[in-house]
């Protein structure tokens, strides 16, 4: 049976719903997970370690997409809630086109700046080479991995999670498939895995436009609109947060990366490494949840049903408690196993990643209240709480501890600093969700 938005959810019905697009936000790790796995295994240490140092780059260019998909999404449903469809189609191929012209010009950004942007991190000689190397690839493909990104939100929008799933699994076995191909196959190295990437998010972001270009079932679909700057702006502004979140992880990427070759060298940004992919992986549970609860708290609150948006909250909470010990659990029962293999062929390189990895992993216990409470006030339009606690949690707590606990804790002190950011983020979160019950009525 298929669900609405404007459904009473219980908690089966939640799961159901979200499913997909945690589904979807898993998968999109995974898949990017595999690019470090074969060129750690098959290239060598340095190609692994210059992925994960160009890589904070990339992805500050990408998450433009997050912006227009999470800010354009809450506008859209909430005048989809306010029984204003058409208006809905004009809004929703605005943020698609704008979005295309921007990954345009931040492409040609990217490769006008790789370089300069590369040696300022640090990069030089052998891992200067390789972090351009695989820049340049990825940087001609951003405008798709932006769309790729900002269709994982309007998928949700339209009602067809499942549809949003399928094209990340598309774009997912391109990946894998180049990747074992151009990489294990044919000798072809970091360029090999970086054209795999490339070509994995042409597929991400051309299928959703063929669908919503096509007549579909769906409640949403590209059509001729205006420019409308107001609208742009509100969505634009909205969704500022989650642009914040994934600039300030980013940047907070670089930070650690500059700790970890004082410390520890390569060594220590490799095994950093490991642990963000690692992190992509379980985040992306309580992203992909806040993403596909997020269409439900706008529609609610554009109707003004109070009740639901209650009910949608309690739930929430209950499921991303259960969902965070599990979290734990799991993360210090597979250490060992996870962490070789990315480094098993290092002893030294093993052992400093799996003491990182169980202090690391207790953060999981903290993250996702932090993540859904800036979700939830993105989707009631108030985009300035969201920004306040996306930009403490991913720039604020993590850039203070990581800057003050290694003076304590020298290496470990970095990893500490995780934890003690997802808990102070957290503790903001509540705090500022119970501060604002009268007001939407929750």
């Amino acid at each position: 049976m298929k669900i609405h938005l404007f459904d009473h959810f219980t908690y089966r019905k939640l799961l159901r719903f979200t499913f997909p697009s945690i589904a979807m936000m898993i998968f999109t790790s995974i898949y990017g997970v595999v690019d470090g796995y074969f060129v750690s295994n098959y290239v060598g240490k340095t190609p692994f370690a210059a992925i994960n140092f160009i890589f904070p780059f990339l992805m500050i260019l990408g998450a433009f997409g997050f912006m227009f998909g999470t800010g354009g999404g809450a506008l859209i449903a909430k005048t989809m809630g306010e029984k204003k469809p058409e208006k809905a189609n004009r809004l929703f191929s605005l943020f698609i086109y704008v979005s295309l012209g921007v990954g345009v010009i931040l492409m040609v950004l990217g490769l006008v700046f790789l370089e300069d942007i590369a040696r300022l991190l640090g990069a030089e000689g052998e891992m200067l080479e390789h972090c351009l190397l695989y820049g340049r690839i990825n940087l001609f493909a951003l405008p798709m991995l932006m769309l790729q990104f900002e269709f994982q939100s309007l998928f949700i929008t339209a009602e067809k999670p499942q549809i949003g799933f399928w094209v990340t699994v598309a774009a997912g076995v391109t990946n894998m498939v180049l990747d074992a191909l151009l990489v294990a196959v044919y000798p072809m190295g970091l360029m090999g895995a970086a054209l795999a990437t490339a070509i994995s998010q042409c597929v991400g972001g051309l299928i959703p436009i063929i669908y919503f270009a096509c007549p579909n079932s769906s409640l949403l679909r590209l059509v001729k609109t205006d420019f409308d700057w107001r609208s742009l702006l509100k969505g634009c502004a909205n969704g500022s947060s989650e642009l914040m979140t994934n600039i300030s992880m980013s940047l907070v990427g670089m930070l650690y990366n500059f700790q970890l070759n004082r410390f520890a060298g390569e060594d220590g940004i490799a095994a950093y490494g490991v642990l963000m992919y690692v992190n992509m992986i379980f985040i992306s549970a309580y992203i992909g949840y806040s993403v596909g609860t997020a269409p439900i708290i706008s529609y609610n609150f554009g109707a003004d049903n109070r009740a639901e948006l209650k009910s949608i909250l309690k739930k929430s909470f209950v499921l991303i408690g259960i969902c965070s010990a599990g979290m734990l659990a799991f993360a210090l029962f597979c250490a060992e196993p996870l962490a070789s293999m990315f480094v098993g062929y290092d002893g030294t390189l093993m052992a400093l990643t799996l003491r990182a990895f169980r202090i690391f992993s207790f953060s999981f216990l903290f993250a996702g209240v932090a993540i859904y409470g800036s979700s939830f006030f993105t989707a009631l339009n108030n985009g300035f709480i969201s920004a306040v606690i996306s930009f403490l949690r991913t720039l604020v707590f993590q850039m203070a501890s990581v800057w003050l606990l290694p003076l304590i804790w020298e290496i470990d002190g970095i990893w500490i600093s995780v934890v003690v950011a997802e808990f102070m983020a957290a503790l903001m979160s509540l705090i500022f969700i119970a501060g604002n019950r009268k007001k939407y009525g929750y």
